[in-house]
């Protein structure tokens, strides 16, 4: 596949580096020529010196012909007006940015563009490793309102079945991995010891939902 990045940074390095080394076909545009030198050595993908909103900057980066687009630098404008661009003139598939304040999101939806803020996901990170620790986070989603948990089945639940974590919009049992395999399960299923539990919660249900699971 082909991603455009805009902003090489400690975030779009990283990203850049792990999709390249997954076999995608990777650019990453930065204003400063500089800030390549923080991409890993074995990247050899396209870098572009430029803006995200210059039209001209992109089609060099290969723009037209991307399968997604991410808009990582240290500036909200600069990368909702690069996405907004990817999405709307060019019609890639899959854009995503990153954004500092929050409450500047929900606008971002209106126009179809998912955010990740890392304010947000930084401050939910940490108050999930104070309050949670038993109750680990795979994934965020949307603007942290979800998790995706693993955790593994407590004493309290062996024996019980997984309709008793269904809870109606706020907490769902998606699969269930016993003695390596994975198990997408019903509401009928019943716990057994050793059980890996994966289950999507929403975010102001975790409190609740960790005496649910028995931690």
């Amino acid at each position: 596949m082909k991603f455009v990045i805009l902003g090489c940074g400690r975030v779009g390095s990283s990203l850049a580096t792990a999709l390249y080394v997954e076999g995608h076909e990777i650019a990453i545009i930065d204003r400063d020529e500089h800030a390549f030198r923080r991409l890993n050595p074995s990247f050899q993908g396209q870098t572009v010196v430029g803006t995200g909103f210059d039209r001209d900057i992109l089609i060099k980066a290969g723009i037209e012909n991307a399968d997604g687009f991410a808009s990582v630098t240290n500036g909200d404008n600069s990368n909702i007006i690069s996405a907004l661009i990817a999405k709307r003139v060019f019609r890639v598939p899959r854009v995503i940015t990153r954004i500092y304040d929050p409450a500047r999101a929900n606008i971002y939806k209106k126009f179809g563009i998912p955010t990740i803020s890392s304010t947000v996901w930084g401050a939910n990170e940490l108050r999930e490793h104070l309050l949670y620790a038993e109750l680990k986070s795979e994934m965020s989603f949307g603007s942290g309102e979800a998790e995706l948990l693993e955790f593994e089945v407590s004493a309290n639940l062996v024996g019980r079945s997984v309709k008793d974590l269904f809870v109606d919009g706020q907490a769902l049992v998606t699969c269930v991995v016993r003695l390596g395999q994975a198990i997408v399960p019903t509401g009928a299923m019943i716990f057994e010891e050793g059980d890996l539990v994966y289950a999507c919660v929403a975010t102001s249900f975790l409190g609740r939902y960790k005496e649910m699971a028995g931690y």
